[in-house]
């Protein structure tokens, strides 16, 4: 019994390191983002919905720890849905030790790092992600997540001059339009402009959202005011 229990854990050790070798990566991605108690970043949105005209906005985005975030379009309304404020990972990540972190090895073509992250609490609002993540500089690429209540949505991120932060150049948000609701009586023209669509001429369509941040100001102090305008 001895001899069989000395074999089980010389077989299960290598697994156990595997495990651990996860969440160390994780930490490291995550100790680069903590260093970002707050920032104010100016950036383009563009909105690629099939049935929505929108043009090119100009966007304020405003962080502040733990949570907070705002995104601000001074020129009129922009469609952002549900589930695009996490295009800050920041406020994601400040919870995983209430997540069970699995290795699922790597993506063929990239090479990167794919951890797939479980929820603990069973009323979590996002029920599976999955991370994939670029181990030469500690940054997620992309992010797969299924949430409760708004549907599964994949964040895509490129990185350049604000790396050793962890925050994107660039942020690529797809979401499934049948998962998002418009608000009551609000309707959009169709790009002919011909038509009007509703809830249910949004099933069955994929969405993406685009911000190409062009500055940071990180860590200068963001007023909490800000983030209780309408």
């Amino acid at each position: 019994m001895k001899r069989l229990i000395t074999v089980l854990i010389i077989s299960l050790a290598p697994i156990c390191l595997f495990c651990q070798d996860a969440n160390s990566l994780l930490k490291e991605v995550r100790t680069k983002l903590e260093k970002v108690n707050d920032y104010v970043a100016k950036g383009i949105l563009k909105t690629n919905v099939a049935f929505i005209k929108a043009p090119l906005a100009t966007v304020n985005i405003y962080y502040k720890k733990p949570d907070k975030m705002k995104i601000v379009n001074k020129n009129g309304i922009s469609f952002i849905p549900k589930g695009s404020a996490n295009i800050n990972l920041n406020s994601f990540l400040m919870h995983t030790e209430n997540y069970e972190v699995i290795d699922a090895g790597k993506e063929p073509v990239t090479g990167f790092r794919i951890l797939k992250l479980l929820p603990t609490d069973e009323n979590a609002d996002i029920v599976l992600s999955t991370l994939y993540i670029d181990e030469a500089i500690h940054v997620i690429r992309k992010s797969k997540n299924t949430t409760r209540d708004n549907g599964t949505y994949e964040l895509e991120m490129n990185y350049s001059q604000f790396a050793d932060y962890g925050l994107p150049d660039k942020i690529i948000f797809t979401f499934n339009t049948k998962d998002y609701k418009l608000p009551k009586g609000v309707t959009f023209d169709y790009d002919d402009g011909s038509k009007k669509t509703t809830n249910d001429a949004m099933k069955n369509k994929k969405g993406k959202v685009e911000i190409t941040y062009s500055s940071y100001s990180i860590n200068k102090g963001v007023n909490d005011k800000i983030f209780n305008q309408e």
